[in-house]
């Protein structure tokens, strides 16, 4: 007998990839403070790779431990570009100014997936996607803000590839399930080869 499967995201996107893919799977979100984490483990020195693992694991633990029979997966993304990390933009003119400094450079995507058991880590992936932005105008970018901004508001960088997004990029190296948030084709071959999903 397979055993349940939670999702610990709020994430639209990562329970449509599962749901797509034909993966049986609750959703529970937990509280966790992800600024104070960040913050702490960035003044630690910590590096992106890291920071990304680190909350993915927690957000896993946290529903884990109260659901210690289930498969409990905690994801997390995080945008590094030049020694920085980008966050969520709070408001569309600090998405402007991320856009503004992701232009015409090239940043890395780092979208971690931890899956917990009994409260303890099991199963872990890093996928990494590297990006290049067009130099696009100011124009284009008060457009698209104001085009998509309802939708974007919650995607760290201020896009979203699968949408209009897509035409901010030049060159994109790496898996795209990474880029929407979700090292999926690891994680659904690890509970395969556990026979949590059928063979």
């Amino acid at each position: 007998m397979t055993q349940q499967i939670i999702l610990a995201s709020g994430s639209d996107i990562r329970a449509t990839l599962l749901r797509n893919a034909g993966v049986k799977f609750d959703v529970s979100a937990p509280r966790v403070d992800e600024v104070m984490v960040r913050d702490a483990l960035l003044s630690d020195g910590a590096p992106a790779r890291d920071i990304a693992d680190a909350l993915a694991e927690l957000k896993a633990q946290k529903v884990s431990a109260k659901q210690p029979g289930a498969l409990v997966i905690g994801c997390d993304q995080v945008l590094s570009f030049d020694k920085a990390l980008l966050s969520k933009p709070a408001t569309q003119d600090e998405a402007r100014e991320q856009l503004r400094r992701l232009r015409g450079n090239r940043h890395e995507l780092l979208s971690a997936a931890v899956i917990c058991e009994g409260g303890k880590p099991i199963w872990r992936h890093i996928g990494i996607v590297r990006m290049a932005m067009r130099d696009f105008s100011d124009d284009y970018l008060d457009a698209y803000l104001d085009r998509n901004w309802n939708s974007i508001q919650h995607s760290v960088g201020g896009y979203k590839l699968e949408e209009e997004g897509v035409r901010l990029f030049t060159q994109v190296q790496g898996d795209y399930f990474t880029v929407l948030g979700l090292p999926l084709l690891e994680l659904l071959n690890y509970l395969t080869v556990r026979g949590d999903l059928p063979a």
